[in-house]
Parts: C-alpha cells; structure tokens; sequence
C-alpha cells in the first residue's frame, strides 16, 4: 500500500529500488568499517579527533614528528597507531612485531606515500608490486654480482679521491659533510648506473645535479606533511609547480643519455658489440643488454630502473658515509683501531676490492653506525590481506610502519643502546636474532644493492681517516633528528678535519 502511495505521488520504481540499493551500500560500508575499526581496538592511539584523528598533532615541523613517534613508542608500548583522517598507520619496533611482516611473501607492497615517487621514478623496482616487482628484481638482481662490484669498485675510488681533494679548502674549519658526501655519492651513482662523468663535486651548477637535490626534498617532506598527500592540492601550490618542473629537467636529462648510448650500441656489429661487452659496465648497459629491442624492457622502463638506482643509491650513501665520519668524530679511538688493523692487514698494500673486506673493524664501526642511525628509519608496507601482529588482526587497508631507530635501540639485544660500541659487531660479539639489525630492510624486499653501497661506504671512510683525523663538533645531545627516507639531522652534520702526520695515500 506504501508503495503505491509512493507511485501516485509522482514517485517510481527506479526512485525506490535506487533509494534501496543506496541505503544498502550505505549499510554495508557501515558494517565494513565497525568491523575494521572493531579489530583495531586494543591498538592504542594518541587522542584523536573526529574524521581528522591526529592529523591536526602533525601539523609541524618534521623535527617535531620524529619527537613524537618516539615520545609515543615510550608512551603506548609495543605497537600504536596513529590516524591520519581515517586511515591508520601503526608503528612497530620489536623483533616479535617485525619478523611476521618482514618474512611474509605476501606482505611486500610498499605504503600508499610511495606513490610520491612515482613521477619520477615510475614503477621501478622501489615502487612496484605484484607481478611487475618480482619480475624487475629476478631480472637486475645478477647485476649485482661481484665482477660489476669490483668495476664499481674503481669508480668509488676515483670519486672518493676527487672528494678529498675538495675537503683540502676545509681543512682546519667547521663545515658541513652531507653536502660534500652527497655530490660524490652522485658522481658515484652517475658514472655507475649510466656511464656519465656527471662531475657534481665540482660543477655545482649543473642542472641535473640541483634538480635531484631539490627534487628529493621535495618528495621527502611531502611523506611526512599530510596537508598536501592529495595531488590535486599539491599540484596547486608553489612546491607542487616547482616539482613538475624539476621532473622535467632530470627525465630530459636521462633520456638524452639513454638515446645516446642506445645510437652508440647500434653503430656497432655484432662482433664489436661481442668483444666489447666485458668492458660495458654501466647499469645502464646492461639494462640495455636485457631488453632485446624493447621487448622485455622498453626506454620508460630503462629509465625508471636507472632513476631508482640513481635517487636511492646516493641518498643511501651520502647518509652512511656522513653519519659515520660524524660517529668516529665523536669517539676517535675507533679511528685508530680501524688504521691500527689497516696497518697491520695490509700495510703498504694498495685498497683493492678483495682486501678491503679483511677490515673487520671497518666493517663492525659502519654497522654500529646504521645501528645508531639507520640508513631508513621507517620502512612502510600496505596492508591488503590481514595479518597477525603482537596478537593483533591487523586489517586490510591499515599502513604499517617500522620505527627501524627504536628496533635497533632495544636494549634486550644491545646493552646501552645509546652508546657507540662497534665491539658488538666483530665476531666475538653476541649473536644476534634475524630481524634484530635491518639496515637495508629484510627479507624479500631488502635493498638489492646494499653490498654496492657498503663497498662504496668502507672506500670513503677508509680513504678519508687515511688523510685525515676527524673531528664531530656536535654532541649526540646536539641532534635534531628529521626521518626522511633517509635519517637525517636538522642542521646537517659539522666536522672539522686536520691531515695525519706520515699520512701514505
């Protein structure tokens, strides 16, 4: 009766049946959410508002973020989550946490910010998943292999030996590291993964070196600033503008080197292109090898891998080797052991790749450095299948995150975690479980050229306490902590260097 009162008054069936379906869908995405919310109920979480949850808390400075995951790691136990509108991002920092996530096959999809990086760096292997991932890391992971790292190898010693000889003006002053680190790990990078002499340690106005510099800033605050996550507001800002055009500068600069390379390959026979295949080291190079005329691997798709290489690689070492140079600065003893052993190892022997690795102090002082300050102080996954954490079912459509700075400060697995100690990487030192240490993450997803990095990493640090007796001017107490993708410090990083007496270079 209800119904065709309906009908005489000017009312239809497809009025009714829409109404109907609306309110179903209406409440069903109740249901959905009550039981999304329902097994996230023993996960605390600060004070949140309606709609925004805590998002107005992380209206500061990226200094001021980092505080707080902390102050509320100590504050809220194990595992707690954060809202930001109606999303939640849950913080880990425990092996029993960390491990089910890490060692899961299923579990490897980076967070939903990664999608900042994707104008540059496309779906490479950074920013892939399903099918596509798997697939681009079975297909670069040979490159990796040891006869390209010892070619490598000669690059990084070159590169570290044009960075010294820039550090000459700052001798006996208080200057800066990360810069300098920063353009030689470019150089590095360039020269490794496209065959370009980009020589950033000493043209500073080159275009495509500030474009990276700035670009990766950019990308790094937009991860931590959640006012502008949505594209449509970022693109309406200065910033927004700004990135668009740095873009354009580094993809027209990659692509005129891949179009280069790729005329040069062509003007040659398949003979000469036989011969000379050994002497090709390049990333690029390879990568060109692998795509059989654009089949398995298109120019968009060469330029994504040679981007990701490029952008993960330098921020990757350029940190290490700073947050080194600063920790031996701050406990000199360990610059002598690490020369002590050199000495005794290999005296006037010459650094080479397969001696290099004998510098057991080396090695244990850069460790103790990523475990201070870790290369990535955050590693993020989407979650799309549920999983169990801490006995929590953790839903599909939550973001977790491992808080890598407080995973590697538990003081169950390293006494005095506040205290620089690369005793406990040498190999007398206490075992340690598996997901303990994650300096390049763990599991599937760890970073596929963490051995290129460390042999870049153990060259400059070796090279720069040979010539030089360094010097951190700021105390840990001093450190204004900012988690990027990279752990970095506010005010970056002050040093001061004087040469070493008898100095053999």
């Amino acid at each position: 009766m209800a119904i065709a009162e309906i009908l005489l008054a000017g009312g239809s069936w497809v009025t009714v049946s829409l109404s109907f379906c609306l309110f179903s869908l209406f409440f069903v995405l109740l249901l959905q959410r009550m039981k999304f919310l329902y097994a996230l109920r023993k996960v605390p979480y600060p004070t949140a508002m309606p709609v925004i949850g805590n998002a107005y808390q992380l209206n500061c400075t990226q200094e001021e973020f980092f505080q707080k995951l902390v102050k509320w790691a100590y504050k809220f136990g194990d595992i707690y989550l954060v809202w930001v509108g109606l999303r939640p991002f849950i913080f880990l920092y425990r092996i029993e946490a960390v491990q089910p996530l890490l060692s899961s096959s299923t579990h490897i999809d980076k967070s939903l910010e990664y999608a900042y990086l994707k104008p540059w760096l496309g779906t490479g292997l950074l920013t892939s998943s399903g099918e596509k991932w798997h697939f681009r890391r079975k297909l670069l992971t040979p490159t990796f292999h040891s006869g390209l790292l010892e070619v490598y190898f000669k690059t990084a010693k070159e590169e570290i030996g044009v960075l010294m000889s820039c550090l000459e003006k700052e001798i006996g002053k208080c200057f800066d590291v990360v810069p300098y680190a920063k353009r030689a790990a470019l150089d590095i990078i360039c020269d490794t993964a496209m065959g370009y002499k980009l020589n950033a340690q000493k043209n500073f106005k080159n275009d495509y070196v500030k474009a990276v510099d700035k670009l990766a800033s950019i990308v790094q605050m937009r991860f931590t600033n959640v006012w502008i996550s949505s594209d449509s507001i970022f693109k309406l800002t200065k910033t927004g503008q700004e990135h668009d055009h740095l873009i354009k500068i580094i993809q027209k600069f990659v692509d005129k080197v891949i179009a280069e390379r790729k005329v040069e390959w062509k003007a040659k026979s398949d003979n000469n292109f036989n011969d000379s295949r050994k002497k090709r080291r390049a990333l690029l190079d390879l990568l060109l090898e692998m795509s059989h005329n654009g089949t398995v691997l298109s120019d968009e798709d060469i330029r994504e891998e040679v981007n990701t290489f490029m952008y993960a690689g330098h921020d990757t070492m350029a940190t290490s080797i700073s947050w080194t140079l600063y920790a031996l600065g701050r406990h000199p003893q360990y610059q002598e052991k690490i020369l002590d052993e050199y000495n005794d190892v290999l005296g006037t022997d010459e650094i080479t790749f397969e001696n290099i690795q004998k510098l057991t102090w080396l090695e244990a002082c850069i460790k103790e450095q990523w475990r201070m300050y870790p290369v990535a102080p955050l590693i993020a996954r989407q979650i799309y299948k549920p999983i169990e954490i801490m006995g929590n079912q953790i839903p599909a459509g939550s973001t977790v995150l491992i808080n890598s700075y407080l995973l590697h400060r538990d003081e169950r697995y390293f006494s005095e975690p506040h205290v620089y100690r690369p005793e406990r990487f040498l190999s007398d030192g206490p075992k340690l479980p598996p997901y303990a240490f994650i300096p390049f993450s763990a599991g599937s997803r760890n970073c596929i050229g963490w051995k290129f990095a460390t042999l870049v990493i153990k060259v400059a640090i070796l090279s720069l306490l040979k010539a030089y007796h360094v010097e951190a001017l700021d105390k840990e107490d001093q450190l204004r902590f900012i988690s990027e993708l990279v752990l970095v410090n506010a005010n970056g990083l002050r040093l001061k260097i004087t040469p070493r007496e008898n100095n053999k270079m």
